[in-house]
């Protein structure tokens, strides 16, 4: 299976990430599903996750979860163009790089705004959601 990014449905942020990814995923290797969702919160209860904190980005991939900046780097390294560069800074230890990552995932409401429900992929991408 494709690598599965759980996004939060709701966050205009991450909404847009997720285009961002759509857009530079040529390969399509990616498969997307909002952790509000019923694959979303299936994988958090598997994981032993909350499943009603939103705060994370998670990427699953060959059986293993990534969460936080760690997710957003592996994301980075599949992507065509020079984001693939970005995954150097995985060197960076986890509690500096999820710092920085969670002063923009606390905020991402209030700095990039809400959505009343989770979005609804084009037809174009439809295939690539599961939820």
């Amino acid at each position: 299976m494709e690598a599965l990014i759980l996004f939060d449905g709701v966050c205009n942020f991450c909404n847009s990430s997720v285009q961002f990814v759509i857009k530079h995923d040529a390969a399509g290797y990616f498969k997307y599903a909002p952790l509000q969702g019923k694959n979303g919160q299936r994988i958090l209860a598997e994981n032993n996750m909350p499943i009603s904190d939103f705060d994370t980005f998670i990427l699953s991939e060959q059986g293993r979860i990534y969460q936080k900046s760690t997710a957003a780097l592996r994301v980075a390294r599949k992507l065509n163009g020079l984001w693939p560069l970005l995954y150097v800074f995985i060197i960076v230890p986890p509690f500096i790089r999820n710092f920085f990552y969670g002063l923009i995932a606390k905020n991402r409401y209030k700095l990039f705004g809400k959505k009343d429900a989770c979005m609804i992929p084009s037809p174009e991408i439809r295939s690539r959601f599961l939820d």
